[in-house]
């Protein structure tokens, strides 16, 4: 393993980067993966890191070590806890992270369950609906040029493994996959007439969830074959962005158990 001590060296800064520019990230193909879970899931999914990186202090933490004495990554570096701290999205992190190419799967021919999501901006909001979708048996999230990137250090954490679990596409035309799409499409709206809970959900289905404060634009609530809004008998007026994805995705798998 190689120990690394100073910003100046090329493989730091690489990884300073990475954590801090999305257009890096895009640029490059690669990503951060922070955290013992993320990288046990990364692995699990038959991936290969291009680069473990494990702060001085992680070495000596059992999960840690585990993971870099089974490494199949190309290399192994060890980062000052000060520099490994510069990069990490977290305040007190674990002490491992992975960099890894960024994957581009297939999208699949005949989704029968998938999510679109426009402007979505906050990280957390994003990670925990693509975890949502992914624990509801989603094969496929696709993103408005709007969305906040999704292989960010931050909605990775959030997203705790769905990333590996399912197909992602970034900066789609979400009217475009709509039409395209051969199933019903579900739009959430606070001016909708029918309820969740009236829908047959157990078919082809495609929701489509709007930005965390203006909704979704009106040309896709026009562009989807049904408005629903979820029924809340109490006195507040709409759900987070992330609350209302899951109430969705799992009311389907609800269905699709009787």
């Amino acid at each position: 393993m190689k120990n690394i001590i100073s910003r100046d060296n090329p493989t730091y800064k690489q990884l300073k980067k990475l954590a801090e520019s999305a257009k890096e990230r895009r640029k490059a193909g690669r990503t951060l993966l922070d955290g013992v879970h993320l990288v046990e899931a990364y692995l699990a999914a038959g991936g290969t890191p291009e680069l473990l990186v494990v702060s001085e202090s992680g070495v000596t933490r059992e999960e840690c070590a585990r993971l870099v004495e089974n490494s199949t990554a190309h290399q192994v570096v060890v980062l000052a806890d000060i520099l490994f701290a510069e990069i990490s999205p977290v305040e007190t992190p674990v002490g491992i992270l992975a960099m890894v190419a960024m994957p581009h799967p297939r999208l699949p021919e005949n989704s029968q369950f998938g999510v679109l999501l426009e402007d979505i901006q906050d990280p957390g909001n994003m990670g925990s609906i693509l975890r949502s979708a992914a624990a509801a048996g989603a094969e496929l999230a696709c993103l408005s040029p709007g969305c906040v990137d999704a292989w960010s250090p931050k909605v990775l954490r959030a997203g705790m493994g769905a990333h590996f679990a399912m197909v992602i596409e970034e900066r789609a035309n979400l009217v475009e996959k709509l039409v395209s799409f051969r199933g019903m499409s579900i739009a959430t709206s606070l001016g909708a007439d029918k309820t969740l809970y009236h829908l047959d959900l157990t078919g082809a289905v495609m929701f489509v969830i709007g930005n965390e404060g203006a909704g979704l634009s009106p040309e896709l609530q026009q562009a989807a074959t049904e408005r629903v809004i979820i029924p809340m008998p109490g006195s507040v007026e709409s759900l987070n962005a992330a609350a209302a994805s899951a109430i969705c995705f799992f009311e389907r798998v609800r269905q699709l158990a009787h």
